[in-house]
């Protein structure tokens, strides 16, 4: 397979075919149900014929892109569990053991996790070609990585998202799995969007009210010692990011080059979305949300980007759960759209002597 650099194909990406989403609106309007009745799921069938190019589409073929990756900002005391937990359970995707497995398997899609950058190797997971690093630097020392790394770790992302759209998949879900990502998250949402570590700072998964204090004051550190250009994304991403942040933002613009949907998943994901949408503007096209995270920046991300969450259940697993459960609603929505009786063709005197 032939690997594209980020370069070509952010110049290579091009937008939403607007005559397929008058047709696919056209559509909805024809079917023999009251108007706009499935609300934001219409919208979403919609807008993946904008992406898809025709206002009959495929979506059957499913695949979620889980990015693995160790952050050393875990030294500073910022998580609850340490940094072993993410080649544990990195690990358990392999053997079908975690959470996001079982709802994958329900929901019929296919898992595709990647060491990205764990801390060590991992059995059956691990393929040094896509492997950048053992690991980020610790971001309250100096930055997470090098600018080459962060490009590389894009273009892992990408090109997995090619190998996916050869393999003939319609729609990617990302998810990541790494302890300390929601540190790095939080400071590079932080900066992007240009607010105060302390409200874009959750517990993540489960600090104390005292550990949650230790882990803002740990980032503001962070963005102090690096300095980050809040006008250069890639900067931002290299300084106080994370290589599992930077796989899911080459999925992103790997998507909007390949004309594929990609789910959002959480506020991982929800700030990957924003770092693509940052280096590509063009690439927001083509985002789908999926749920609204309980983190305290999940709804400032999605508002930055324009979009709308559509399940609200405050989950906060990570590993593509959220991006996963919004699967099945977009298999129903899309099969009153491809399957139910228009107007036109419907027997309307056969039905009203039936409601006689």
């Amino acid at each position: 397979m032939i690997y594209l650099n980020l370069e070509f194909v952010i110049e290579n990406i091009g937008g939403l075919d607007k005559v397929s989403m008058e047709k696919a609106q056209k559509h909805w309007l024809s079917i023999a149900k009251p108007l706009f009745s499935l609300g934001k799921l219409e919208k979403l069938i919609t807008h993946i014929s904008g992406i898809k190019g025709s206002e009959k589409f495929s979506i059957e073929k499913k695949a979620l892109v889980v990015m693995c990756s160790d952050n050393g900002v875990v030294e500073e005391g910022v998580t609850q569990t340490g940094r072993d937990i993410t080649a544990v359970v990195t690990g358990n995707f392999a053997r079908g053991l975690t959470s996001v497995c079982i709802m994958s398997e329900i929901a019929g899609v296919d898992l595709f996790p990647i060491d990205i950058g764990v801390a060590v190797d991992v059995p059956n997971i691990t393929d040094k070609n896509l492997k950048v690093a053992y690991g980020t630097n610790n971001i309250a020392k100096g930055p997470a990585m090098t600018m080459e790394q962060a490009i590389s770790a894009i273009e892992v992302g990408i090109n997995k998202v090619i190998e996916l759209k050869n393999n003939g998949y319609d729609i990617i879900a990302t998810g990541e799995m790494g302890i300390g990502n929601t540190a790095t998250s939080s400071a590079v949402a932080s900066v992007l969007l240009d607010r105060p570590v302390e409200t874009v700072t959750g517990k993540g998964a489960g600090l104390t009210a005292e550990g949650l204090q230790k882990k803002i004051k740990v980032i503001k550190k962070a963005i102090e010692v690096n300095n980050p250009d809040k006008s250069n994304p890639l900067e931002v991403l290299a300084k106080v990011g994370g290589f599992d942040i930077a796989g899911l933002v080459g999925v992103f613009i790997g998507g909007a080059f390949c004309r594929l949907p990609v789910v959002i998943d959480g506020f991982i994901s929800a700030v990957s979305a924003l770092v693509a949408k940052r280096i590509c503007p063009d690439s927001l096209d083509f985002f789908i949300p999926s749920h609204i995270s309980k983190e305290p920046a999940g709804k400032l991300v999605l508002d930055e980007l324009g979009l709308s969450p559509i399940i609200m259940a405050d989950m906060c697993l990570g590993e593509g759960t959220g991006a996963v459960t919004l699967m099945p609603l977009l298999d129903m929505a899309y099969g009153v759209y491809d399957k139910m009786h228009t107007f036109q063709n419907w027997n309307c005197d056969e039905v009203y002597h039936i409601l006689e």
